[in-house]
């Protein structure tokens, strides 16, 4: 077998081949788009492939040819950024020419282009695995996290917007931007002379600190909206905005609050994951987030059991999924570490 094409490579021959030339019928070809340092994830999708039984491969989408990811993939493509025009004609184009069957969004700023542009992904005969963009505003927006949590019953941590923080607050508050990720910008503030600091900013939103452990809740949604799985990840350590050291953890409480939140949050479907505090004293759970996308820390949960990638794709095909809500191992730890990939400069340089 021949070793795959680095993504420069691709990019060249894949206009020499002309824009009529497709897969095989048949094949199922995933698209992992803004790839960047996912590549579990693609091995992942790799492995549910192989044990599904299909032809295909994982093919990655990224604005920069230095994505470690990309380069695992079995194909590779640039492609303009999310934030640009260009973005959705340019990856739907990509999706028809190359027989893609299934994208999955990978970060936060690209979800409202794919969740707007579904009917004409599903034209190209691609599905992608992102939820409604009423869910995609809800989880995108900070401000509009905490109306919907508290608007539908769910617990959550009291919250302000810049100027209207009131005396009762309790410190320390915890500062964020409105629309961050990956905790990009975050701070704990432990007076009000720290307060008085940044407050002015529109853009930043200032939460009570919610008291007890904190958990990432991956949950499963089948295209009829129900979750059929959940499983949540005790954070032991982040580094950088992203869990580095983490353990399953089976808590029916937290489960049932996930599922039920998953299932009231319109239109939503694929693999999302819900923040939610839990003071290990008196039970009580706070939700502070919710990413409607595959979490950094997906691995642990796949490793641990639920085989998100396969269900999913057992769902696009319309077939009898094997999601099971139980199937997983409590108390599974994983120890993130760096890896590396390593490719010529001058293979860069002549692309």
């Amino acid at each position: 077998m021949n070793p795959p094409k680095t993504p420069f490579a691709l990019v060249r021959d894949r206009f020499e081949r002309g824009p009529n030339v497709v897969a095989d019928v048949g094949n199922f070809n995933v698209l992992i788009s803004s790839c960047g340092r996912r590549g579990a994830l693609v091995r992942l999708f790799r492995s549910s492939l192989t044990k599904i039984g299909l032809t295909g491969g994982v093919y990655g989408a990224d604005a920069s040819p230095l994505s470690a990811a990309l380069q695992m993939c079995d194909r590779g493509f640039l492609v303009p950024r999310c934030t640009e025009a260009a973005f959705v004609p340019a990856t739907v184009d990509l999706c028809r020419r190359e027989s893609i069957t299934l994208v999955v969004p990978t970060i936060d700023t690209e979800l409202a282009a794919y969740s707007s542009a579904r009917g004409l992904f599903a034209a190209a005969s691609t599905t992608v695995a992102v939820s409604a963009i009423e869910t995609i505003r809800t989880g995108g927006d900070k401000v509009e996290t905490h109306r919907w949590l508290s608007n539908m019953g769910f617990p959550t941590v009291r919250q302000w917007t810049a100027g209207g923080i009131p005396n009762s607050a309790t410190f320390p508050l915890v500062a964020k931007p409105r629309f961050g990720s990956a905790s990009a910008g975050v701070s704990t503030l432990g007076t009000r002379e720290e307060l008085a600091r940044i407050r002015e900013s529109e853009e930043m939103i200032f939460q009570e600190r919610a008291p007890g452990r904190e958990y990432t809740v991956d949950v499963f949604v089948d295209r009829h909206g129900r979750c059929r799985c959940a499983v949540p990840r005790q954070r032991l350590e982040v580094r950088a905005g992203e869990v580095s050291k983490a353990r399953t953890a089976r808590h029916e409480g937290l489960q049932a609050l996930a599922t039920k939140i998953a299932e009231a949050l319109p239109g939503a479907y694929g693999v999302m994951n819900i923040q939610v505090f839990v003071d290990p004293e008196s039970q009580s759970m706070n939700v502070i987030e919710i990413n409607p996308r595959f979490g950094g820390g997906f691995p642990l949960t796949s490793q641990a059991g639920a085989d998100y990638p396969t269900w999913l794709i057992q769902d696009v095909l319309g077939e009898h999924s094997d999601a099971n809500p139980d199937s997983w191992e409590d108390g599974l730890i994983m120890l993130r570490f760096d890896d590396s990939v390593f490719l010529s400069a001058k293979t860069v340089e002549a692309e």
